[in-house]
Protein backbone atom coordinates (compact mmCIF):
# COMPACT_ATOMS: atom_id res chain seq x y z
CA UNK A 1 0.00 0.00 0.00
CA UNK A 2 0.84 3.82 -0.70
CA UNK A 3 1.42 4.55 3.31
CA UNK A 4 3.30 2.00 3.71
CA UNK A 5 5.76 1.46 1.42
CA UNK A 6 6.66 5.38 1.56
CA UNK A 7 8.84 4.26 3.93
CA UNK A 8 11.30 1.88 1.90
CA UNK A 9 11.05 4.48 -0.84
CA UNK A 10 14.90 6.23 -1.17
CA UNK A 11 15.35 10.04 -0.16
CA UNK A 12 14.56 12.06 -3.17
CA UNK A 13 16.49 14.68 -4.77
CA UNK A 14 15.68 18.04 -4.40
CA UNK A 15 17.27 19.66 -7.71
CA UNK A 16 15.07 19.97 -10.54
CA UNK A 17 14.54 16.96 -13.05
CA UNK A 18 14.31 18.23 -16.29
CA UNK A 19 11.80 16.44 -18.42
CA UNK A 20 12.58 14.81 -21.65
CA UNK A 21 13.00 17.52 -25.27
CA UNK A 22 9.27 17.63 -25.73
CA UNK A 23 8.91 19.67 -22.17
CA UNK A 24 12.39 21.06 -21.70
CA UNK A 25 10.81 24.13 -20.44
CA UNK A 26 8.92 21.31 -17.84
CA UNK A 27 10.43 21.18 -14.96
CA UNK A 28 9.48 19.73 -11.63
CA UNK A 29 10.89 19.96 -7.44
CA UNK A 30 10.77 16.01 -6.84
CA UNK A 31 10.85 17.35 -2.86
CA UNK A 32 7.37 16.01 -1.27
CA UNK A 33 5.83 18.37 0.40
CA UNK A 34 3.03 18.03 3.24
CA UNK A 35 0.32 18.70 0.90
CA UNK A 36 2.29 16.09 -1.43
CA UNK A 37 1.75 13.49 1.22
CA UNK A 38 -2.15 14.51 1.90
CA UNK A 39 -2.48 13.21 -1.30
CA UNK A 40 -0.42 10.22 -1.57
CA UNK A 41 -2.35 9.38 1.74
CA UNK A 42 -5.89 10.23 0.14
CA UNK A 43 -4.78 7.81 -2.58
CA UNK A 44 -3.51 4.79 -0.23
CA UNK A 45 -7.17 5.77 1.45
CA UNK A 46 -8.99 5.10 -1.73
CA UNK A 47 -7.14 1.78 -2.21
CA UNK A 48 -7.11 0.17 0.73
CA UNK A 49 -11.37 0.95 1.08
CA UNK A 50 -11.17 -1.06 -2.16
CA UNK A 51 -9.24 -4.07 -0.66
CA UNK A 52 -11.37 -4.45 2.22
CA UNK A 53 -14.62 -4.13 0.46
CA UNK A 54 -13.90 -6.52 -2.16
CA UNK A 55 -11.22 -9.10 -0.37
CA UNK A 56 -8.69 -8.48 -3.66
CA UNK A 57 -5.91 -6.55 -4.52
CA UNK A 58 -6.56 -2.83 -4.81
CA UNK A 59 -5.61 -2.91 -8.81
CA UNK A 60 -8.04 -5.86 -9.30
CA UNK A 61 -10.87 -4.47 -7.60
CA UNK A 62 -10.64 -1.55 -9.44
CA UNK A 63 -10.96 -3.68 -12.66
CA UNK A 64 -13.40 -5.77 -12.54
CA UNK A 65 -16.76 -3.92 -12.14
CA UNK A 66 -18.01 -4.57 -8.73
CA UNK A 67 -19.76 -1.56 -6.83
CA UNK A 68 -19.93 0.45 -4.98
CA UNK A 69 -16.42 2.40 -6.05
CA UNK A 70 -14.30 5.04 -3.84
CA UNK A 71 -12.91 7.49 -6.27
CA UNK A 72 -9.92 6.87 -8.84
CA UNK A 73 -6.72 8.02 -7.26
CA UNK A 74 -6.77 10.36 -10.56
CA UNK A 75 -8.36 11.48 -13.72
CA UNK A 76 -7.19 12.14 -16.86
CA UNK A 77 -7.98 13.77 -20.22
CA UNK A 78 -6.77 13.75 -24.00
CA UNK A 79 -8.20 14.95 -27.41
CA UNK A 80 -9.31 18.41 -28.72
CA UNK A 81 -10.82 21.45 -27.31
CA UNK A 82 -13.48 20.01 -25.77
CA UNK A 83 -11.40 18.54 -23.09
CA UNK A 84 -8.23 20.95 -23.56
CA UNK A 85 -8.38 23.35 -20.03
CA UNK A 86 -5.43 25.16 -20.99
CA UNK A 87 -2.62 23.38 -22.60
CA UNK A 88 -2.83 25.88 -25.49
CA UNK A 89 -1.77 28.55 -24.16
CA UNK A 90 1.54 28.91 -24.32
CA UNK A 91 1.79 27.38 -28.28
CA UNK A 92 2.29 29.34 -31.61
CA UNK A 93 -1.17 28.97 -32.82
CA UNK A 94 -4.50 30.65 -33.24
CA UNK A 95 -6.41 28.33 -31.82
CA UNK A 96 -6.30 29.65 -28.05
CA UNK A 97 -8.76 31.11 -25.90
CA UNK A 98 -6.66 32.51 -22.82
CA UNK A 99 -8.50 35.94 -23.38
CA UNK A 100 -11.71 37.49 -22.55
CA UNK A 101 -14.62 36.93 -23.33
CA UNK A 102 -13.62 33.41 -22.73
CA UNK A 103 -13.97 32.30 -18.70
CA UNK A 104 -16.72 35.03 -17.77
CA UNK A 105 -18.17 32.61 -15.87
CA UNK A 106 -14.91 30.72 -14.30
CA UNK A 107 -14.73 30.45 -10.78
CA UNK A 108 -16.50 33.51 -9.83
CA UNK A 109 -15.88 35.34 -13.62
CA UNK A 110 -13.85 36.98 -16.14
CA UNK A 111 -11.13 34.41 -15.58
CA UNK A 112 -9.86 33.14 -19.21
CA UNK A 113 -7.95 30.26 -18.42
CA UNK A 114 -7.49 28.32 -22.24
CA UNK A 115 -10.52 26.61 -21.58
CA UNK A 116 -12.65 27.16 -24.56
CA UNK A 117 -16.08 28.20 -22.87
CA UNK A 118 -17.79 30.78 -20.47
CA UNK A 119 -16.83 28.03 -17.69
CA UNK A 120 -15.93 24.21 -16.97
CA UNK A 121 -15.62 22.25 -19.74
CA UNK A 122 -15.99 18.58 -19.39
CA UNK A 123 -12.88 17.39 -18.14
CA UNK A 124 -13.47 19.64 -15.14
CA UNK A 125 -16.97 18.38 -14.40
CA UNK A 126 -16.33 15.00 -14.83
CA UNK A 127 -13.29 14.52 -12.54
CA UNK A 128 -15.13 17.09 -10.20
CA UNK A 129 -18.37 14.26 -10.48
CA UNK A 130 -15.66 11.54 -9.79
CA UNK A 131 -14.69 12.63 -6.70
CA UNK A 132 -11.21 13.74 -7.73
CA UNK A 133 -10.91 17.46 -8.14
CA UNK A 134 -12.96 20.45 -8.98
CA UNK A 135 -10.58 21.46 -11.67
CA UNK A 136 -8.11 19.72 -14.04
CA UNK A 137 -5.26 21.51 -14.69
CA UNK A 138 -3.71 21.58 -17.59
CA UNK A 139 -0.19 19.56 -17.93
CA UNK A 140 1.33 22.42 -19.93
CA UNK A 141 0.97 24.64 -16.59
CA UNK A 142 4.37 26.19 -15.86
CA UNK A 143 3.22 26.03 -12.00
CA UNK A 144 1.86 22.68 -11.17
CA UNK A 145 3.12 20.46 -7.96
CA UNK A 146 3.72 17.43 -7.68
CA UNK A 147 0.29 17.03 -5.75
CA UNK A 148 -1.76 18.26 -8.69
CA UNK A 149 -0.15 15.64 -10.87
CA UNK A 150 -1.02 13.02 -8.74
CA UNK A 151 -4.56 13.48 -8.99
CA UNK A 152 -4.67 14.26 -12.82
CA UNK A 153 -4.44 16.23 -15.21
CA UNK A 154 -5.53 17.40 -18.59
CA UNK A 155 -3.42 16.85 -21.91
CA UNK A 156 -5.86 17.59 -24.27
CA UNK A 157 -5.23 20.37 -26.77
CA UNK A 158 -7.81 22.61 -28.85
CA UNK A 159 -8.25 21.81 -32.57
CA UNK A 160 -6.23 18.58 -32.52
CA UNK A 161 -7.64 15.21 -34.07
CA UNK A 162 -7.20 11.34 -34.89
CA UNK A 163 -5.62 12.02 -38.01
CA UNK A 164 -1.87 13.91 -37.57
CA UNK A 165 -2.64 16.69 -40.02
CA UNK A 166 -5.04 18.25 -38.07
CA UNK A 167 -2.59 19.16 -35.44
CA UNK A 168 -0.44 20.60 -38.73
CA UNK A 169 -2.54 22.67 -39.91
CA UNK A 170 -3.39 24.32 -36.72
CA UNK A 171 0.28 23.96 -35.38
CA UNK A 172 -1.27 22.59 -31.84
CA UNK A 173 -0.40 18.85 -29.59
CA UNK A 174 -1.13 16.19 -32.13
CA UNK A 175 -2.38 12.85 -29.91
CA UNK A 176 1.09 11.67 -30.61
CA UNK A 177 2.60 14.01 -28.87
CA UNK A 178 -0.23 13.58 -25.93
CA UNK A 179 0.77 10.36 -25.71
CA UNK A 180 4.38 11.31 -25.58
CA UNK A 181 3.90 13.83 -22.68
CA UNK A 182 2.06 11.39 -20.75
CA UNK A 183 4.86 8.76 -20.68
CA UNK A 184 7.04 12.05 -19.29
CA UNK A 185 4.03 12.10 -16.59
CA UNK A 186 4.31 8.65 -15.96
CA UNK A 187 8.04 9.35 -15.37
CA UNK A 188 8.10 11.89 -13.47
CA UNK A 189 5.50 10.61 -10.73
CA UNK A 190 7.47 7.20 -10.52
CA UNK A 191 10.33 9.68 -9.56
CA UNK A 192 8.60 10.87 -6.78
CA UNK A 193 6.60 7.94 -5.14
CA UNK A 194 8.40 4.86 -6.80
CA UNK A 195 7.12 2.82 -9.42
CA UNK A 196 4.87 0.45 -7.57
CA UNK A 197 2.83 3.07 -6.68
CA UNK A 198 3.23 4.81 -9.79
CA UNK A 199 1.35 2.03 -11.61
CA UNK A 200 -1.64 1.85 -8.96
CA UNK A 201 -2.45 5.25 -9.81
CA UNK A 202 -1.91 4.59 -13.38
CA UNK A 203 -4.40 1.58 -13.83
CA UNK A 204 -6.97 2.96 -11.23
CA UNK A 205 -7.10 6.40 -12.41
CA UNK A 206 -9.88 6.98 -15.41
CA UNK A 207 -8.98 8.28 -18.49
CA UNK A 208 -11.40 10.34 -21.32
CA UNK A 209 -10.54 11.25 -24.64
CA UNK A 210 -12.22 12.92 -27.54
CA UNK A 211 -11.68 13.96 -30.94
CA UNK A 212 -13.17 13.09 -34.57
CA UNK A 213 -14.96 17.06 -34.53
CA UNK A 214 -11.84 18.86 -36.01
CA UNK A 215 -10.65 15.80 -38.66
CA UNK A 216 -14.27 16.42 -39.93
CA UNK A 217 -14.98 19.95 -40.19
CA UNK A 218 -11.49 21.69 -40.09
CA UNK A 219 -9.28 19.10 -42.09
CA UNK A 220 -11.90 16.93 -44.05
CA UNK A 221 -14.45 19.46 -45.65
CA UNK A 222 -12.12 22.63 -45.07
CA UNK A 223 -9.20 21.55 -46.53
CA UNK A 224 -9.08 19.84 -49.89
CA UNK A 225 -5.52 17.73 -49.27
CA UNK A 226 -7.49 14.27 -47.44
CA UNK A 227 -10.27 14.39 -50.05
CA UNK A 228 -8.01 14.47 -52.90
CA UNK A 229 -6.77 11.02 -51.78
CA UNK A 230 -9.42 9.31 -49.49
CA UNK A 231 -13.12 8.92 -49.83
CA UNK A 232 -15.32 8.89 -46.75
CA UNK A 233 -15.25 5.19 -46.03
CA UNK A 234 -11.38 5.51 -46.54
CA UNK A 235 -10.96 8.29 -44.03
CA UNK A 236 -13.04 7.32 -41.47
CA UNK A 237 -11.27 4.01 -41.45
CA UNK A 238 -7.90 6.04 -41.16
CA UNK A 239 -9.32 7.78 -37.95
CA UNK A 240 -10.34 4.34 -36.56
CA UNK A 241 -6.93 3.07 -37.21
CA UNK A 242 -4.92 5.85 -35.54
CA UNK A 243 -7.23 6.37 -32.81
CA UNK A 244 -7.16 2.64 -32.28
CA UNK A 245 -3.29 2.91 -31.76
CA UNK A 246 -4.03 5.98 -29.04
CA UNK A 247 -5.86 3.74 -27.32
CA UNK A 248 -2.94 0.85 -27.26
CA UNK A 249 -0.39 3.51 -26.55
CA UNK A 250 -2.61 4.47 -23.66
CA UNK A 251 -2.90 0.83 -22.66
CA UNK A 252 0.62 0.23 -22.87
CA UNK A 253 1.75 2.91 -20.17
CA UNK A 254 -0.56 1.80 -17.72
CA UNK A 255 -4.01 2.97 -18.50
CA UNK A 256 -7.00 0.16 -18.26
CA UNK A 257 -10.35 2.40 -17.69
CA UNK A 258 -10.94 4.76 -20.96
CA UNK A 259 -13.59 6.46 -21.62
CA UNK A 260 -13.83 7.42 -25.66
CA UNK A 261 -16.30 10.23 -26.35
CA UNK A 262 -17.79 9.36 -29.63
CA UNK A 263 -17.99 12.05 -32.25
CA UNK A 264 -20.75 14.90 -31.59
CA UNK A 265 -23.92 16.12 -34.13
CA UNK A 266 -20.96 17.94 -35.81
CA UNK A 267 -22.54 19.57 -39.22
CA UNK A 268 -25.00 21.48 -36.04
CA UNK A 269 -22.64 23.48 -34.05
CA UNK A 270 -23.16 27.11 -35.61
CA UNK A 271 -19.68 27.93 -37.72
CA UNK A 272 -20.29 24.76 -39.80
CA UNK A 273 -24.20 26.09 -40.00
CA UNK A 274 -22.70 29.51 -41.47
CA UNK A 275 -20.52 27.53 -43.72
CA UNK A 276 -22.32 24.58 -45.09
CA UNK A 277 -26.10 24.97 -44.16
CA UNK A 278 -27.10 27.35 -46.82
CA UNK A 279 -29.20 30.23 -46.59
CA UNK A 280 -31.20 28.94 -43.77
CA UNK A 281 -28.36 27.30 -41.64
CA UNK A 282 -29.61 24.24 -41.50
CA UNK A 283 -27.29 21.65 -39.93
CA UNK A 284 -24.43 19.92 -42.22
CA UNK A 285 -26.00 16.35 -43.23
CA UNK A 286 -23.16 15.33 -44.92
CA UNK A 287 -20.78 16.28 -41.67
CA UNK A 288 -23.53 14.65 -39.82
CA UNK A 289 -23.45 11.53 -41.57
CA UNK A 290 -19.67 11.56 -41.63
CA UNK A 291 -19.56 11.55 -37.82
CA UNK A 292 -22.17 8.62 -37.40
CA UNK A 293 -20.05 6.51 -39.77
CA UNK A 294 -17.04 7.24 -37.67
CA UNK A 295 -18.54 6.36 -34.68
CA UNK A 296 -20.48 2.79 -35.88
CA UNK A 297 -16.81 2.02 -36.94
CA UNK A 298 -15.00 3.07 -33.66
CA UNK A 299 -17.61 1.55 -31.41
CA UNK A 300 -16.82 -1.77 -33.14
CA UNK A 301 -13.19 -1.03 -32.69
CA UNK A 302 -13.33 -0.57 -29.10
CA UNK A 303 -15.29 -4.15 -28.66
CA UNK A 304 -12.21 -5.87 -30.44
CA UNK A 305 -9.92 -3.67 -28.41
CA UNK A 306 -11.39 -4.61 -25.02
CA UNK A 307 -11.32 -8.84 -26.24
CA UNK A 308 -7.54 -8.61 -27.16
CA UNK A 309 -6.31 -6.38 -24.21
CA UNK A 310 -5.97 -8.11 -20.98
CA UNK A 311 -7.59 -6.22 -17.97
CA UNK A 312 -8.64 -3.12 -20.35
CA UNK A 313 -12.28 -1.35 -19.90
CA UNK A 314 -12.41 0.98 -22.66
CA UNK A 315 -16.02 1.93 -22.47
CA UNK A 316 -17.36 3.65 -26.11
CA UNK A 317 -19.43 6.93 -24.84
CA UNK A 318 -22.44 8.48 -26.98
CA UNK A 319 -22.20 12.06 -27.03
CA UNK A 320 -23.98 11.62 -30.57
CA UNK A 321 -27.41 10.99 -29.31
CA UNK A 322 -28.16 12.86 -26.10
CA UNK A 323 -26.49 16.10 -28.20
CA UNK A 324 -28.56 15.73 -30.88
CA UNK A 325 -31.85 15.27 -28.31
CA UNK A 326 -30.65 18.71 -26.81
CA UNK A 327 -30.58 19.93 -30.68
CA UNK A 328 -33.98 19.09 -31.40
CA UNK A 329 -36.24 19.12 -28.09
CA UNK A 330 -33.85 22.17 -26.63
CA UNK A 331 -36.69 23.59 -25.04
CA UNK A 332 -37.20 20.80 -22.86
CA UNK A 333 -33.57 21.71 -21.36
CA UNK A 334 -34.94 25.12 -21.38
CA UNK A 335 -33.05 26.59 -24.25
CA UNK A 336 -33.65 29.13 -26.15
CA UNK A 337 -30.83 29.58 -28.95
CA UNK A 338 -29.24 26.81 -30.61
CA UNK A 339 -27.85 28.03 -33.72
CA UNK A 340 -25.63 31.07 -32.32
CA UNK A 341 -22.84 31.43 -30.25
CA UNK A 342 -23.00 34.45 -27.54
CA UNK A 343 -19.89 35.96 -28.55
CA UNK A 344 -19.78 38.73 -31.67
CA UNK A 345 -22.77 37.56 -33.88
CA UNK A 346 -22.78 34.01 -32.99
CA UNK A 347 -22.70 32.68 -36.41
CA UNK A 348 -18.66 32.27 -37.13
CA UNK A 349 -16.34 33.84 -34.24
CA UNK A 350 -14.00 31.84 -31.66
CA UNK A 351 -11.18 31.76 -30.57
CA UNK A 352 -9.12 35.45 -31.46
CA UNK A 353 -12.35 36.40 -33.44
CA UNK A 354 -14.12 36.20 -30.56
CA UNK A 355 -11.62 38.93 -28.44
CA UNK A 356 -11.79 40.94 -31.68
CA UNK A 357 -15.15 41.67 -31.70
CA UNK A 358 -15.26 42.64 -28.18
CA UNK A 359 -18.74 41.36 -27.48
CA UNK A 360 -20.54 38.74 -25.81
CA UNK A 361 -23.63 38.58 -28.04
CA UNK A 362 -26.17 37.53 -25.45
CA UNK A 363 -27.86 39.02 -22.67
CA UNK A 364 -28.45 35.26 -20.59
CA UNK A 365 -25.88 32.55 -21.21
CA UNK A 366 -27.40 29.84 -20.09
CA UNK A 367 -30.51 29.94 -22.85
CA UNK A 368 -27.83 29.86 -25.49
CA UNK A 369 -26.78 26.31 -26.24
CA UNK A 370 -23.48 27.15 -27.84
CA UNK A 371 -20.82 29.91 -26.43
CA UNK A 372 -19.05 30.48 -29.52
CA UNK A 373 -19.54 29.31 -32.91
CA UNK A 374 -18.21 25.71 -31.80
CA UNK A 375 -17.93 25.04 -28.36
CA UNK A 376 -21.28 24.54 -25.97
CA UNK A 377 -21.71 26.80 -22.68
CA UNK A 378 -20.97 25.32 -19.39
CA UNK A 379 -24.50 24.24 -19.34
CA UNK A 380 -24.66 22.80 -21.50
CA UNK A 381 -21.32 20.74 -20.80
CA UNK A 382 -23.32 19.84 -17.54
CA UNK A 383 -26.24 18.62 -18.92
CA UNK A 384 -23.92 16.21 -21.12
CA UNK A 385 -21.52 15.60 -18.66
CA UNK A 386 -24.01 14.17 -15.99
CA UNK A 387 -25.46 12.23 -18.54
CA UNK A 388 -22.07 10.17 -19.27
CA UNK A 389 -21.47 10.23 -15.76
CA UNK A 390 -24.42 8.09 -14.64
CA UNK A 391 -24.50 5.81 -18.50
CA UNK A 392 -20.63 5.51 -18.50
CA UNK A 393 -18.35 6.81 -16.26
CA UNK A 394 -19.55 5.61 -13.38
CA UNK A 395 -19.55 1.92 -15.34
CA UNK A 396 -15.83 2.31 -15.89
Amino acid sequence: MFALSLKSQPPIDCLPKASPPLVTHHLLLLCPSSTMIRTLLTISLHLLIISLLFGKSPVSALMDGSPPRPPPPAFFAFGDSILDTGNNNNLTTLIKCNFSPYGTDFMGGNKPTGRFSNGKVPSDILAELTGVKEYLPPYMDLNLKMEDLLTGVSFASGGTGYDPLTSKITSVISLSDQLNLFKDYTRRIAAAVGRKQAVAILRGSIYIVMAGSNDIANNYYAVPIRRATHDIEAYTDLLVNNATSFYQGLYHLGARRIGVFSAPPIGCVPSQRTIDGGVLRVCSDKQNAMALLFNRKLSDKIDDLNRQLRGSRIMYINVYSPMNDLIKNYSNYGFKVINKGCCGTGTIEFSLLCTLSNAVGCRNITSHMYWDSFHPTERTYEILSRGIMSNYISKL
